[in-house]
């Protein structure tokens, strides 16, 4: 296998990988947060982070230059205080991948976290655990199919992430290449046999992670 095959292969998963954990540190709490707390304005909040999930990828990856290209409000400043932009690089990919797959956590987890039994909190309250407490022991656990779940969605959907990526990290051979991007090119190119690897690359990943994930739910108790 060529090197630039195996890159976009290892970038990909990383891309994704960090991508994923991201999304599991920002995600659940926002999923907690929709779907136990009542406060104006919660369904638009929800909109917001549901809307690149909708949205073209393109469309989304404009608003990402718009916020952290190196003219944006975001990513002026950090150009500013540090001489560096996100534009053109992996880390971009990550983020791309990231707003772009975060929607399937949120929506997921939020769903799983609204199916536990109400009861069930309400006397975990009743024998004095706190908040934080009841979430970490009750509610969580109890949802963690759907946590699961989510996780595994986003992990899906930024490997497969083309638009966003392209426009804010560009197609960088060696640099920003993932493994849709590389298709992309390799298709344009004409290079068949790249591509077709690539192409039954990433469907063999892909498949061997939800099947990973359909027979680790089947065996949670």
């Amino acid at each position: 296998m060529e090197e630039s095959v195996l890159f976009s292969v290892r970038l990909s998963l990383q891309v994704s990988l960090l991508s994923t954990i991201l999304i599991i540190i920002s995600g659940t709490p926002v999923a907690y947060i929709l779907a136990q707390k009542n406060f104006k304005g919660k369904e638009l909040l929800d909109m917001l982070f549901t809307l690149p999930l909708v949205l073209p990828p393109t469309v989304t990856g404009y608003y990402l230059i718009i916020m952290f290209g190196r003219n944006g409000f975001i990513g002026s400043l950090i150009y500013d205080l540090t001489g560096w932009s996100i534009m053109f690089t992996w880390y971009a990919a990550v983020l791309a991948s990231y707003i772009v797959a975060l929607p399937l956590m949120i929506k997921t987890a939020r769903a799983a976290i609204e199916s536990v039994d109400k009861n069930l909190i309400d006397a975990s309250y009743a024998l004095g655990l706190s908040e934080f407490n009841t979430a970490l022991r009750v509610i969580f656990p109890l949802a963690k199919r759907g946590l699961i779940a989510g996780s595994i969605l986003s992990f899906a959907r930024s490997m497969g992430e083309f638009g966003a990526t392209l426009m804010l990290a560009g197609n960088l051979p060696g640099k920003t290449d993932t493994m849709p991007l590389a298709i992309y090119s390799l298709s344009n190119s004409g290079e068949w046999s790249k591509a077709h690897l690539l192409v039954i690359l990433m469907t063999v990943i892909s498949g061997i992670f939800l099947y990973i994930a359909n027979q680790y739910s089947k065996n949670i108790r």
